[in-house]
């Protein structure tokens, strides 16, 4: 793996576990390189923060097509690509998100918009074929998803990546259909998530 992508790897990790405010140090030290090397490549923390949410949504989005591409029918693909987004810690964009990013930035606005209409297409489908409840949108995907795939903050339940999968398949056994109980409130799209994101900013 190339020094850059292995600094983002290491930042996604160190990021979902300590929030976006963890020491450089640790993120050179996890990635297996010096501060130097670091910052060759990212000279700031702003630009090592945008570059790991664009990578963590370009992973996330090769991952729709992949579960897509795998899958005899769309809720099994919807179910593949959850695990696997799981895997590719999304879970990093929450600390990130909230604490002060630019949210309007060109790069991050086309990439959320590519990764949205994938996830949209896919939740789409599936919902059409059946297999989805007809009351959840995309953002109650996208929501449950990065909320059960981040670890507690402060390291308190360190272990808990391995009850992730476990978690996500209640949540996904929750979602198909035909729907066991009536659910509270209205469905949850992306844009609303992305609007209430926008709210909260200062």
């Amino acid at each position: 793996m190339r020094n850059r992508e292995r600094i983002l790897a290491a930042a996604r990790e160190a990021f979902v576990e300590h929030g976006a405010e963890v020491a450089i140090d640790e993120v050179a030290r996890r990635a297996g390189v010096g501060n130097a090397t670091v910052y060759r490549h990212f000279p700031d923390r702003a630009a090592l923060v945008h570059h790991v949410v664009l990578y963590v949504m370009g992973r996330v989005m090769g991952e729709v097509e992949s579960a897509l591409d795998a899958e005899p029918d769309a809720f099994a693909a919807l179910r593949r690509f959850v695990h696997a987004a799981a895997d590719e810690r999304i879970g990093a964009l929450c600390p990130i998100l909230s604490a002060g990013f630019d949210g309007e930035h060109p790069e991050l606005l086309d990439a959320l918009d590519q990764l949205g209409g994938a996830v949209e297409g896919l939740v789409a489908r599936a919902r059409a074929e059946g297999g989805l409840r007809p009351d959840v949108e995309s953002g109650d995907l996208m929501l449950a998803l990065t909320q059960l795939s981040r670890p507690l903050p402060g390291g308190a339940c360190p272990d808990a990546d391995r009850f992730v999968h476990r978690h996500l398949q209640l949540f996904l056994d929750g979602l198909q259909a035909p729907a066991r109980s009536e659910l509270p409130g209205a469905a949850v799209t992306l844009g609303a998530l992305r609007g209430a994101s926008v709210e909260r900013r200062p």
